[in-house]
């Protein structure tokens, strides 16, 4: 089974920069083993779905310790069947550009 999550998780009343606060979720998510692309809304995540959710779980942990409010979306994809598909859809869509 295979979930791809588009994660964007940053708190609320830092100011207008929160880099450093959402490079502490993107260090969780990194150190998590899980195949992943930061983009510049948020960052996808691909695996079984117990240890996506597992990452996210930790990455909201992780932003409650930044200040009172957290602000996080989240959208998903569930597909029976093998990880591996985050960058199948990109070649897949690649190649029908060419």
């Amino acid at each position: 089974m295979s979930v791809i999550v588009d994660l964007a998780i940053f708190p609320i009343g830092k100011g207008e920069g929160v880099s450093a606060e959402v490079a502490r979720a993107v260090r969780v998510i990194r150190e998590s083993g899980l195949t992943h692309h930061t983009h510049a809304m948020g960052t996808l995540i691909e695996g079984d779905l117990e240890d996506v959710m597992d990452v996210v779980r930790r990455c909201f942990i992780e932003m409650t310790g930044t200040g009172d409010r957290v602000y996080m979306t989240m959208k998903a994809d569930y597909r029976k069947g093998p990880v591996g598909r985050l960058d199948d859809k990109v070649r897949s869509l690649e190649s029908k550009l060419t």
